[in-house]
């Protein structure tokens, strides 16, 4: 497959942030990925603005259930946020590129600090279906990275370093936030498949046995591209059916988006609790 070129790039970023910057002169600080089952958070959110997805140029557009596919603009917990009311997947068709390409224009756009949720599966068995997660690393295993092909010097290196890819200050603010409101809330690592196909019995035992907490299909090519251009991260994760080999039921999309409909409040609550103390 051939790779766009720097120039390419840059012009479909340049005309995506025009489109944006006609639409609303709102500038947030804080960009939010709302993931699956989870956009209920954007009813806290002040909106001033919401862009769908399929009127900006070269954006993707959801194709998944439950992911409205908008930006919305305006004021969460005091400060300026745009949230993703739905995000992209691999699995869809999207590119590394396409899925990281919203990050890429809201960081032109003004924002600083990316917040991105997920829902997934649980593999540690002290978690529980409904439980929260705050994603202290990743393991990227999609077999694809949105930095392949030429790299734009405008928006980092060549070999950016991803020793911390999720901002400890934001976790310590994170696990603060949880405490003081009484939400039991667990600290571990993501790890990223492409699906759309669950895990089989014996994948879920080599996941856990090489470091995963979790499993899911998103959040790792938006975090790398953010991380790329410097941004500061926080993600929090969502369990939303148990993992476990010896005890695995089939999945029911149902009891997902219930156990994430369970576990939401507890998410925004930590969002905007962290939101309030920066």
């Amino acid at each position: 497959m051939q790779r766009e070129t720097v120039k390419e790039f840059r012009n479909k970023r340049h005309e995506a942030l025009s489109y944006i910057q006609e639409q609303t002169d709102h500038r947030p600080d804080y960009l939010i990925i709302l993931g699956t089952g989870l956009g209920h958070l954007a009813d806290k959110i002040e909106v001033k603005d919401a862009i769908s997805y399929a009127d900006i140029p070269h954006f993707p557009v959801s194709t998944v259930e439950s992911h409205a596919g908008q930006l919305l603009f305006g004021k969460l917990s005091g400060k300026n946020v745009v949230a993703m009311q739905g995000r992209f997947h691999y699995y869809e068709g999207y590119s590394m590129q396409q899925i990281a390409f919203p990050v890429r224009v809201i960081k032109a756009l003004s924002a600083e600090m990316l917040i991105v949720s997920n829902a997934c599966g649980g593999m540690n068995t002290n978690y529980q279906r409904g439980d929260i997660m705050l994603i202290k690393d990743h393991i990227n295993m999609l077999g694809d990275n949105p930095l392949i092909g030429p790299n734009d010097e405008e928006l980092g290196p060549r070999f950016p370093d991803m020793s911390e890819p999720y901002t400890e200050s934001l976790q310590n603010l994170a696990e603060e936030v949880a405490l003081k409101n009484e939400i039991k809330m667990h600290k571990g690592v993501y790890l990223a498949l492409s699906g759309p196909t669950m895990e089989t019995k014996a994948e879920y035992r080599f996941l856990r046995m090489i470091g995963a907490d979790v499993v899911g299909m998103s959040t790792v090519p938006e975090v790398i591209s953010a991380v790329h251009m410097g941004m500061d991260v926080l993600g929090i994760s969502v369990i939303t059916d148990e993992c476990f080999p010896d005890a695995l039921e089939p999945i029911d999309i149902e009891k997902v988006l219930k156990a994430a409909g369970m576990a939401e409040p507890k998410m925004s609550k930590v969002i905007m609790g962290v939101l309030e103390q920066l």
